[in-house]
């Protein structure tokens, strides 16, 4: 199966497809909102421990696209600069409905976690950014499947 391919029983989450030098990743959804959260989740299990993460902070993040990919690109990228930036990570995402006015879609989702700890959480790997390359969304009725590589 390749990696965009949808098969009908494919269960929402995200796993890690094989790739020679970066993180290629794939998450998937009953929903658009819901593989973007499993998508955000995937972003902070490359470079640190998930399950060590406590949910203490809540923050809101908004994000927007002209397309789908390019909010997926957005979101992923605004995420991470919360952990560029602000030195968060976070284990769990809620997003609210996806919107679109005029040509523009919108998101803002709650993410939830802490400051980072390098002994608490550990360091996997280091993520340089997020690319646009092989990123992809394929959807019907009942999944959302998302594709994206981060550079590392």
């Amino acid at each position: 199966m390749t990696p965009i391919e949808m098969h009908p029983n494919t269960k929402p989450g995200y796993k890690f497809l094989s790739h020679t030098t970066d993180a290629y990743i794939q998450a998937t959804g009953s929903s658009m909102e819901q593989a973007f959260e499993y998508a955000g989740q995937a972003l902070f299990d490359t470079f640190c421990e998930l399950k060590s993460i406590t949910p203490t902070i809540s923050d809101t993040i908004e994000f927007q696209g002209s397309d789908e990919v390019n909010l997926l690109y957005d979101w992923l990228e605004k995420t991470f600069l919360k952990f560029e930036l602000d030195g968060m990570v976070y284990a769990k995402f809620q997003l609210e409905p996806i919107i679109v006015k005029g040509t523009t879609l919108y998101g803002k989702a709650t993410a939830i976690g802490e400051k980072y700890d390098k002994h608490k959480h550990g360091a996997k790997v280091e993520v340089k950014a997020v690319t646009y390359h092989r990123m992809a969304i394929k959807r019907d009725e009942n999944v959302t499947v998302l594709t994206f590589i981060l550079d590392l």
